[in-house]
């Protein structure tokens, strides 16, 4: 006997909207300005090699920009609380109070009990020549040696995983803090099935995802061993087609900026912490004396 189809709602109302005047309602015309403004000076450039981490702090009011100087690559991307580890982007709730791929004016949040955005998006030049909706993914998570050796029997040191856990050892990082990434620069979805799949990264040489630090900040990206994913495998490279996934590989460049026009940040504050003072349903026993 075949069974009833449960009754989809082809249009659902997405379940966290902004009211008005809230924290998730942002002010575009002032994200504008940071995005827009001639005002800023390069204080930290990097360009990182193919298959390695990168790890570097970013003070509150800064401007970071992920570039792919050489063409299409994949960014594994981390982000803390510079000063605690403890709070760090949470994937999850990020994909509810934005979207499950991110791009201008969207937020990334940080972990309870912290809760609140770590950074804004004000750059995505994807986007702004391309008319693409699943890029800058928060679906999925970052390749790591573990499943490499479950999946494929072998063992493989070079993965997202491992590049970023080893860039944060010099600020006192441990593999447990390295967490659910931003996936930059990465097209993906869910297929008919609802499996997960990745396309092959559309950037080209120039490309950028900028995003404004609203509070002190340890990024780390790693720079995907998958390269391009345009012959993405478990091991060294599509079997079908025999490309060396390493052949795919292309560096990233990372740029920070400091704000020099006053005026743009003159009426903005760091956000803080959203305090829950409740007891998560404990109740103190009252004590009797006899």
């Amino acid at each position: 006997m075949s069974k009833p189809s449960y009754p989809h709602n082809p249009n659902p109302t997405p379940a966290y909207l902004p009211t008005k005047g809230s924290i998730l309602d942002i002010n575009k015309d002032f994200y504008d300005s940071i995005s827009n403004t001639k005002s800023r000076k390069l204080t930290y450039n990097e360009i990182v090699p193919i298959r390695s981490g990168k790890a570097w702090k970013v003070k509150a009011g800064s401007i970071v920009r992920i570039t792919t100087p050489e063409g299409p690559q994949v960014c594994d991307f981390n982000v803390w609380n510079a000063d605690n580890f403890r709070e760090r982007l949470w994937a999850s709730r990020t994909r509810q109070l934005q979207k499950a791929h991110v791009g201008k004016y969207d937020r990334l949040w940080s972990n309870l009990p912290y809760l609140r955005p770590l950074l804004t998006i004000t750059g995505d030049s994807i986007r702004d020549r391309l008319k693409i909706d699943k890029i800058h993914d928060l679906l999925g998570t970052r390749c790591d040696p573990y499943v490499d050796t479950m999946l494929s029997g072998e063992d493989n040191d070079y993965h997202c995983h491992s590049n970023l856990y080893r860039s944060i050892i010099p600020f006192g990082g441990q593999e447990y803090d390295v967490h659910d990434v931003l996936n930059i620069f990465q097209v993906t979805g869910l297929d008919k099935d609802g499996k997960y799949f990745m396309e092959t990264c559309p950037a080209e040489k120039g490309d950028y995802f900028e995003f404004f630090a609203e509070v002190d900040l340890l990024c780390a990206i790693s720079t995907c061993p998958g390269g391009d994913l345009s012959a993405w495998d478990w091991g060294e490279g599509d079997e079908e087609t025999k490309v060396d996934m390493v052949d795919t590989c292309r560096p990233l460049g990372i740029e920070v900026y400091e704000i020099t026009d006053d005026s743009i940040l003159k009426d903005w504050k760091s956000p803080e912490y959203k305090r829950y003072q409740g007891n998560h349903g404990f109740q103190f026993p009252k004590f009797q004396r006899s």
